[in-house]
């Protein structure tokens, strides 16, 4: 069709991707009505049934008309319903949102809308044009530092990650049968979630929690895990940098961890655990493993705040077998769980670290 035959509006093809792309641009809106929701924390006020806007404007201390506004936005996607009689409950999908939630996402949520993850994302042109982060031009330095200069996004996040990570700790560590009487080290392990979680899995297992001081203090080690092992006696938690050297062990688990930072600071990582893996035992890196082709995966969104925020990225298969084999280990297999995660398997390789 030349430019004197087609229709002066476009076919209807061209205005169906129109309107899509137009849609798309739009669904920025959403993530921002559900942090306005978990700030207030209006899911806490519907846990004994709906209320009105007027009456959880009261409660949460906001504005009626732009809380029912909110509402009405996110309960198109099933986390709220609205009555009948213009009152909102929280749906089943919505529960997560309550702080007091069994396995409540709203730290989450809190972590992953925070101006230091969102600036930088409205900033991903800077990825494409300069290369590298868009956080240091947005903040001033580079992420972690950023983080250790201020308290307050510190305890944001590592309070965000433990929320992330409480829904998927079980069932990662009830994916792989770690071997009697280990000794399992979960380097740069936060909280201890997933450690806590492992620890559950096996009586005779031993575990150490390596993080950094501040990050330690807020762990949940000796709480045993409902219908689990009883972890008491059986960890110790252990203060560290590990880009400077790890605890020995048998089992050495990094999640969540490669991810942040660029082949190079994660090849030093590796070379430090395969310098404490002891013989026979296994690294195992549990993080996002990105599939082939076109496939919808959370690993590619993951991926798109790596490169906004920080220097690292989601890697593929083939990713991390070239990564491993940087720092003498082979990578055996990767394991599917039920979370988002993926368990890679990794051995220490007859050839030496690259």
């Amino acid at each position: 069709m030349t430019d004197s035959t087609r229709p002066p509006d476009g076919t209807p093809e061209q205005r169906r991707s129109n309107a899509l792309i137009v849609a798309q641009a739009l669904e920025f809106l959403y993530p921002a009505a559900l942090r306005a929701a978990a700030a207030v924390g209006v899911a806490d006020h519907l846990a004994n049934g709906p209320r009105t806007p007027a009456e959880l404007a009261a409660a949460t201390g906001t504005d009626e008309q732009s809380l029912h506004r909110v509402l009405r936005l996110l309960a198109t996607r099933g986390l709220f319903e609205q009555d009948d009689a213009g009152r909102f409950g929280l749906t089943a999908d919505g529960d997560a949102l309550r702080t007091e939630a069994q396995v409540s996402a709203r730290a989450a949520v809190l972590m992953l809308t925070d101006p230091t993850m969102w600036r930088p994302a409205g900033e991903m042109t800077r990825c494409l044009t300069d290369g590298g982060s868009a956080f240091d031009a947005v903040f001033g330095t580079d992420f972690f530092t950023h983080f250790a200069r201020d308290a307050r996004t510190a305890a944001v996040f590592h309070t965000g990650m433990a929320s992330m990570s409480d829904a998927e700790n079980g069932p990662i560590a009830q994916s792989w049968n770690f071997p009697e009487n280990a000794t399992v080290v979960d380097v740069g392990g936060g909280h201890g979630g997933l450690l806590r979680q492992v620890l559950a899995t096996g009586a005779a297992l031993r575990g150490i929690l390596h993080d950094q001081g501040h990050v330690l203090a807020g762990h949940a080690l000796a709480t045993p895990v409902p219908g689990g092992a009883d972890p008491a006696g059986r960890w110790q938690t252990t203060e560290g940098d590990f880009f400077h050297s790890v605890p020995a062990g048998d089992v050495l688990m990094l999640k969540r961890i490669l991810h942040d930072w660029d082949d190079h600071q994660c090849t030093t990582i590796l070379r430090n655990c395969r310098a404490a893996l002891a013989p026979g035992g296994h690294v195992l890196v549990i993080d996002a493993v990105v599939p082939d082709g076109d496939t919808p995966h959370q690993a590619k969104t993951l991926d798109l705040m790596m490169m906004a925020s920080l220097t690292g990225r989601e890697r593929t298969e083939a990713d991390f077998s070239h990564l491993l084999a940087t720092a003498g280990l082979r990578l055996d297999r990767v394991v599917p769980t039920p979370a988002v995660l993926s368990i890679v398997v990794a051995t220490a390789s007859d050839t030496p670290a690259s």
